[in-house]
């Protein structure tokens, strides 16, 4: 099934710019999902398996930052 995810990503921190920019980066690496940005959000498209897998694995390592905010909308098609 393909599934399109929006995340916005709220680093509660006043150097907030990296660890976003770091979030995008580490999720543009997996190759079996493609992802796009913009000035409010990351949109992420795939196999739902494949993109949650790769958005799980980023936010768990995003969360190792003190007081990190994900909001996510997951769609079950690709709105691509």
């Amino acid at each position: 099934m393909q599934t399109s995810v929006d995340i916005s990503f709220y680093p509660l921190r006043p150097e907030f710019v990296s660890p976003i920019l770091d979030f995008i980066n580490r999720l543009k690496k997996y190759e079996n999902i493609e992802s796009e940005t913009n000035g409010m959000s990351t949109q992420v498209f795939g196999e739902f398996f494949d993109v949650m897998h790769a958005i799980t694995n980023e936010i768990h390592k995003s969360f190792e930052l003190p007081h990190s905010v994900f909001i996510l909308k997951i769609v079950n098609a690709d709105l691509r």
